[in-house]
């Protein structure tokens, strides 16, 4: 995950075995990815550990890129692996810095050496925010009210403060919009019904 435009901050990695496990050094990998995505570089031969990696900089619209990376069998049998990567624009980076700042340390069941989560802690866990089959489910309304007036705003656990006091409308909007780009499976906005008079 990374701003739209940039290079990610760790390359993506690939790493070549063959069918008992082991390491293959020099076979030819290439990299591809929707219109907009630079690698550097973009093809290349794995090195003695059987790795090859690459810098990967996101396109300019926000959403999820699927790169791909494609190696071949000693039978010449094409073989890929396709991994997603998000860029975040400018109201998800918001979202992202105000999800590090007072959301992670609860919603995020992984520790970092930067933070520490408290996910295992809590009686009642709550949802991380790539849960998408349950947070896709709620309305953008919905999840504005626990996020402003606490857990209880919807019949939730009372462990979710109000932050309606702390953020901005504004901030709130960022952060509904980072949770909507990183669930998974990814969120798909409800299509509009018009009706005929």
């Amino acid at each position: 995950m990374g701003a739209i435009g940039t290079v990610l901050a760790q390359p993506v990695v690939i790493q070549v075995n063959d069918e008992q496990g082991s390491a293959v050094a020099g076979a030819l990998v290439k990299f591809s990815g929707p219109a907009g995505v630079i690698f550097d570089p973009a093809v290349g031969l794995s090195d003695s550990s059987g790795q090859f990696s690459t810098n990967v900089a996101l396109g300019s619209v926000a959403g999820r890129y699927q790169v791909t990376a494609r190696t071949s069998t000693k039978a010449q049998k094409s073989f890929e692996l396709k991994i997603e990567e998000i860029a975040l624009g400018y109201q998800e980076q918001v979202g992202f810095q105000l999800n590090n700042k007072y959301c992670s340390r609860c919603h995020d069941p992984e520790s970092t050496p930067e933070q520490v989560s408290n996910y295992d802690n809590l009686e009642v866990k709550p949802h991380p925010f790539t849960e998408g089959d349950t947070l896709n489910k709620m309305t953008a309304d919905d999840l504005t009210a626990i996020v402003s007036h606490g857990g209880p705003a919807l019949n939730k656990s009372a462990l979710m403060p109000a932050y309606g006091y702390t953020l901005s409308k504004t901030e709130i909007d960022a952060l509904i919009s980072y949770i909507r780009l990183i669930s998974d499976p990814p969120y798909h906005a409800p299509e509009a019904v018009s009706t005929k008079r």
